[in-house]
């Protein structure tokens, strides 16, 4: 486990108040709605990070109620969206998000609200028939710069914009935001491989492992441990932390990796700080309340950590 560096500044704070931001969020949608709820859970204090202290982005340029959908990009739409606008324009020493998993598209909505990168009605077209703002984001959805289709293709976009950005001198990094489930694809292990036979230090990847999948409990479909030794042995620099504790993720980011594609494993508890969802244990992956009992619940639940 990697050791936190000492803190002499307020942007502990600042990220645990995102991350508790984006989880009452997320559950305040959940009650009215159902969601993804259990991925905010355990990525909410990385997403927090991210957006508080890792990443180098420029201000946002997209409208803070997002736009209809305008049509996919081709030359004969200029009008089309970009998601990317919240990450800011591209510019050679700005950093640049890729959200792997799509499905955790609701944290992130809720991380650009926190940030203020996304008014604070960004969710009200939320899963409508026309908006952009949808369930499973795409490149128009907001935070998002591609689709990042099946599962585990997204880093290989990442690692394309990487070598594409060392070729033209830029100074900013690639981001990639993952799932542990998706590590079951080859496809990510190839991508892994490319970014250090080609030296790509310029892309940081997070591994939010919280052990869940749509099919039930990772180990069980698929086991993937040693994550953190696999990693390394396709040849990147890995090190594995408590993905809750904000100073060993800034920690971790802060570690030199000369000539190697940087990867933290970050071990994530998918119930952390919403207690009632080891009750559904272990069917944690999507909301569905069975009862309005149970909605109230959950209900109660986000009045006690609105105090």
């Amino acid at each position: 486990m990697v050791q936190a560096r000492p803190i002499n500044d307020n942007w502990l704070a600042e990220c645990q108040a995102l991350a508790d931001g984006i989880r009452r969020r997320v559950l305040s949608h959940t009650v009215a709605h159902g969601g993804y709820l259990s991925q905010a859970c355990s990525s909410a204090e990385v997403i927090g990070f991210l957006y508080g202290r890792g990443m180098n982005l420029g201000p946002s340029e997209g409208p803070l109620i997002p736009p209809p959908f305008a049509g996919a990009p081709s030359k004969d739409n200029p009008g089309h969206t970009s998601g990317m606008l919240y990450n800011g324009r591209r510019a050679a020493n700005k950093d640049r998000f890729f959200l792997s998993p799509t499905h955790y598209a609701l944290t992130l909505y809720a991380a650009l609200i926190e940030s203020g990168r996304l008014g604070p009605d960004g969710l009200s077209q939320f899963n409508t028939d026309g908006s952009t703002v949808e369930m499973i984001g795409g490149e128009h959805s907001p935070g998002l710069e591609t689709n990042g289709g099946s599962f585990g293709q997204t880093i290989s976009q990442a690692a394309g914009v990487a070598w594409a950005r060392r070729m033209k001198g830029d100074t900013g990094k690639v981001w990639v935001f993952m799932s542990d489930g998706e590590c079951q694809e080859g496809q990510v292990w190839e991508a892994i491989m490319n970014m250090a036979f080609q030296k790509l230090d310029n892309v940081h990847i997070v591994v939010d492992n919280n052990g869940q999948q749509v099919d039930g409990r990772v180990e069980e479909v698929m086991g993937l441990e040693p994550l953190d030794a696999k990693f390394a042995a396709f040849g990147a620099h890995c090190l594995r932390v408590d993905g809750h504790d904000l100073a060993a993720l800034d920690a971790a980011f802060q570690t030199p990796h000369p000539g190697k594609p940087l990867v933290v494993v970050a071990d994530t508890d998918p119930t952390h700080d919403i207690g009632l969802l080891k009750e559904r244990w272990p069917n944690l992956h999507y909301i569905r309340f069975a009862s309005e009992d149970e909605r109230s619940r959950y209900a109660d639940a986000l009045k006690a950590m609105e105090i």
